[in-house]
């Protein structure tokens, strides 16, 4: 038989013209008064914008503009970045992070991991065992399910939850009680499993859409992993009352370019174009150029867009479900009323004790965060009624009173807003409230 020779192609070549022509970021506070200029320089790649986006965003820096441009094999960014006190950012760590994590130094790291950390809420948590739960919504669902987890001897070190439209996604981070390292064991695995699955079957209904528990593989960004669990849940379909004002959300051909052009009015928040970049990313679009600006309360975003084989959005079908899949992204993490902080000294349990109170006091969880640093635990929930209803004051002070004594507790309120338009008629300043999960502030990140 005859011998076959391949050609030799070197591994390291696909890098190559990186390493030819390495990124270039540049922090500028000198430019602008009122805000710190990120400008970003690199070789075009599928998804750079989401990452370049998700480092800024998992550092809590708030982006009041940016001008995106990344047609032909380049890729050029402007970023208007602010803290979250509306300052300059100033913070010798978080600049020398910045340039390492986007810049030469980080590219192999970051095109692999894009920021390991925020795999497990915002701080690496060393070994653990990821569970996702996708399921139908209720009251007591969260306290169910921590309890299941603590009765085998799991401990939560970081979890995060997103409701949205009658349905839950969570994703857990959890370790062995007595070693604090990440379980392996088959046979306590499906245990786990099993006990969760019996919890999620009792909350759904006949022609309701399947709930289920399984152990996650890889190291998607957690905030990523959820807005896909819900888009794969199809939680965009339903037709349900949202919290603030509805955002507009327009699409057009620009035929003289051969792009679709997206735009987008609404309430602005934190982490709002984070959230449309990786929804349009995982949808499969690729974003070509982009203007973001905010006035006060109100964000106005415009992307310029492809499909990534080249075709932009001809039918009226496909326009209207990337709408719908775009006003799903950004109502999941909006998140009126009441949140409450907590932080105590890790246990086995806090958790379950935690969110059993809350049930407690007839309090429904729309969405959580968890996570661990040290000895310290903290924990991060918006809460409404039973019956999805704003909390009365006096359960909120009484729920202060029981759990205040045990760990420290910080109860702020989120009014509602009113239509957006009226708003910006009338109102000054940013106007809008925190409604992420800002860890940073409360513990100092994980910059070396």
């Amino acid at each position: 038989m005859a011998k076959v020779y391949w050609p030799y192609f070197d591994p390291e070549y696909e890098n190559l013209s990186t390493r030819i022509n390495p990124p270039s970021v540049s922090i500028d506070n000198t430019s602008c008064k009122e805000c710190t200029l990120v400008k970003v320089d690199s070789m075009n790649k599928p998804g750079i914008l989401l990452e370049v986006v998700q480092v800024l965003t998992d550092l809590d820096l708030t982006i009041t503009k940016a001008y995106i441009s990344s047609d032909g094999g380049w890729f050029m960014d402007v970023f208007h970045v602010t803290d979250q006190q509306g300052n300059k950012v100033t913070d010798s760590k978080t600049i020398d992070y910045i340039e390492k994590v986007l810049g030469p130094k980080g590219y192999a790291s970051a095109s692999q991991n894009t920021w390991p950390g925020k795999r497990v809420g915002v701080h690496s948590l060393g070994d653990h065992t990821s569970i996702e739960i996708i399921a139908r919504d209720r009251p007591g669902l969260l306290s169910e399910v921590s309890a299941v987890l603590a009765d085998l001897h799991f401990n939560v070190v970081a979890a995060e939850a997103w409701t949205h439209n009658r349905r839950i996604a969570c994703v857990l981070y959890v370790n062995d009680n007595e070693t604090s390292r990440a379980v392996d064991d088959p046979e306590r695995l499906s245990t786990m499993e099993e006990q969760l699955n019996l919890v999620l079957r009792g909350c759904e209904q006949e022609d309701e859409k399947f709930a289920r528990t399984c152990l996650s593989i890889g190291s998607t960004h957690v905030d990523r992993r959820l807005h896909q669990m819900l888009f794969a849940d199809r939680d965009y379909e339903a037709v349900t009352k949202v919290d603030g004002s509805v955002p507009k959300i327009t699409i057009e051909n620009c035929e003289e370019k051969g792009y679709s052009v997206v735009n987008v009015s609404c309430e602005d928040r934190a982490k709002l174009m984070f959230d449309i970049v990786c929804t349009l990313t995982d949808m499969q679009y690729i974003v070509f150029h982009a203007t973001i600006t905010s006035s006060g309360p109100h964000a106005s975003q415009e992307y310029f867009i492809r499909h990534k084989d080249g075709c932009t959005l001809d039918s009226e079908g496909e326009k209207e479900r990337v709408i719908k899949c775009l006003e799903a992204a950004i109502h999941r993490r909006v998140s009126e009323g009441w949140s409450l902080e907590l932080c105590a000294k890790d246990r086995v349990g806090l958790l379950s004790e935690v969110t059993r109170i809350l049930r407690e006091h007839g309090l429904s969880v729309t969405r959580a965060g968890v996570t661990t640093v040290g000895e310290q635990a903290v924990n991060v929930f918006y809460v409404r009624d039973a019956s999805g209803n704003p909390v009365d004051v006096k359960t909120i002070e009484a729920l202060r009173g029981e759990i205040g004594h045990s760990m420290m507790i910080n109860v702020k309120n989120k009014v509602p807003s009113k239509r957006w338009k009226e708003e910006g008629q009338a109102g000054t300043g940013r106007g809008w409230a925190k409604t992420s999960f800002f860890f940073g502030n409360l513990l100092e990140k994980l910059l070396p």
